[in-house]
This record gives structure tokens, sequence and C-alpha cells, in this order.
């Protein structure tokens, strides 16, 4: 799954001021995050997906394939907490065009590692296209041990994981034990570089959205072995990084976004809208930014 490797750009949903689905905005952010992605990453939770009905994910999985100028991978996000809807969502999705899905670890149950394991395995047996582990413990209440991702790692449509607990010792033993073509993906844009350096080969990123550019730098910075160059470009982003979670995501990202003409930063409830000390701090930030 070398076409996996790099940067995938956990695309936003665009809305309108009426909270419709802003499908000029998304062809927009299209072509502007295409400037430096690997791969798309269709509804995720930056994507806002547990407020977009199924009506609306099948309209805008459809649009990025049919707006994908450059052919990038594309990589759908099907998970949730109800193992059988899972099942479900995976079987009425025209899957066809999509590189992957991006499956997150049940959340709210908390349920045992073995549950978990269980899930995933139900997952890939099902999916007819190869399964993207999510693990992201501050979301879902429950980590998915270093263990259980390696024992899903033997699978042979599960290709790799989105690794997203913050735990560097933990992705070590994922780098150290897993398969040679398991992928191993940073799910957050600062620990890009660390993940990098163990053997990871990308990142999902939030911050790929307004800045794919800087993202695509790094990859080349590492692959090409300067660590030192990679560093310096993502430590541009270093202080603006904080902000885009500040109020929530995608709360601080479209706002972003909106700065640069892109889309507007609407974005549905139960998220608010930024605030005006939010939106001061990132205008500062944002202008700081080389």
């Amino acid at each position: 799954m070398k076409k996996l490797y790099g940067t995938g750009v956990a695309l936003v949903t665009p809305f309108t001021e009426s909270l419709e689905v802003d499908y000029r905005a998304l062809k927009k952010l299209l072509s502007h995050t295409a400037k430096g992605a690997d791969y798309y990453v269709v509804l995720g939770t930056t994507g806002e997906s547990p407020t977009v009905t199924s009506e609306e994910k099948k309209k805008i999985l459809q649009f990025v394939k049919d707006n994908n100028s450059k052919n990038l991978p594309i990589v759908y996000g099907i998970g949730g907490n109800n193992t059988d809807e899972v099942l479900e969502a995976i079987h009425e999705t025209d899957l066809k065009g999509v590189d992957a899905l991006l499956s997150v670890s049940p959340y709210y149950n908390k349920p045992s590692q073995e549950g978990i394991y269980l899930h995933f395995k139900k997952i890939a047996d099902a999916s007819p296209v190869p399964v993207l582990l999510y693990n992201i413990p501050g979301r879902t209440g429950s980590n998915m041990a270093a263990e259980t991702t390696l024992r899903l790692a033997t699978h042979k449509n599960i290709i790799g994981i989105k690794e997203s607990s913050g735990n560097l010792e933990q992705c070590m033993k994922i780098a150290k034990y897993m398969p040679k073509d398991f992928l191993l993906v940073s799910g957050d844009d600062m620990l890009s570089l660390p993940i990098y350096s163990i053997g990871g080969k990308g990142v999902i990123s939030v911050l790929a959205n307004p800045f794919p550019v800087t993202f695509k730098k790094v990859k080349e910075y590492v692959f090409a072995g300067n660590y030192t160059k990679a560093s310096q470009e993502l430590f541009k982003l270093l202080d603006i990084n904080g902000a885009m979670y500040e109020e929530g995501n995608p709360i601080g990202v479209k706002y972003v976004l909106s700065l640069l003409g892109i889309i507007e930063p609407h974005v549905r409830l139960p998220h608010a809208p930024a605030s005006a000390a939010l939106k001061k701090k990132i205008d500062t930030l944002f202008k700081e930014i080389k």
C-alpha cells in the first residue's frame, strides 16, 4: 500500500450558512489540498461525520470521486460502536474507487481488548477493500493496546493503523513488531516526525487542509533523510496547532480555511462557531506563519 505513504488530508466538510453541504467549496478544497496531498481521507471525524446524514455521505463520497483531478487514492471513514451497523454501512456503500476504509475503534462502550479485536476482525472479513485501523483514546474512551494492533496486523485485509494515542512507546512497540508491509500512520500532526523516525509511513492530517504544501515538504525531507529540514517545516505550524482543537475539531481549521478564502467556517451542532477569542488568537498565529 505504498500509495498511502505520506500525507492523507482529513478533509473537512464545508457547509453553507444554512448548513447545507457546500459542494462548490468542497471542490475548491480538493483543488487546494491536491497541491500536497498523497491521498484524501473522506468523512473521518474532521469531516464531522457524526452529523452528516447517510444520504449526504454517499453524495460527498461520489463528489470526491468525480472531482479528484489528480486521481489521488481515497480512504473513506466507516466506523462505530455497533459492529452490525458498521457491517451494514459497508454493505450499503459504493466502495468502487475507494482504496481503503478508515475505521475507528469502538467508542463509549469501552470494550475489552478481545472485543476490539473481534470487532475489527468482523469488519476486515466483510470489507471488500483494505482496512486501516484508527486508535484515538481521547475520543473513544479506550485505548487499543499495541498487542491488539499487532494481533490484527496479521489479518490479510488490515493494512495499517492511524495511531492517535500520543503514546510514543506504544507506537514504538507497534513499529518494532509489525509486519514489514504494515502501515504505521500518525494521527497527530505534530507527532508525524517522531512517527516517521521509528518507521512510520506518514500522517493523516488536519492542518494539511490549509497547509498541504508544508506537509509535502516534511514528507520529502524525511524520505531524503533530512530530519533537520523536515523539523524546520513542521515547526512553522507548531504554535497554531493547539488552537485547532481548543474549541473542538474542526472549528479551528475551518476558520483558518476561511481566512484563505477556501470555505466558510460554519459547523453543525453540537459544535458551536468559533468564539471571538479563538478567532483573534488564530488571526495572530496565522499571520506569523511564514
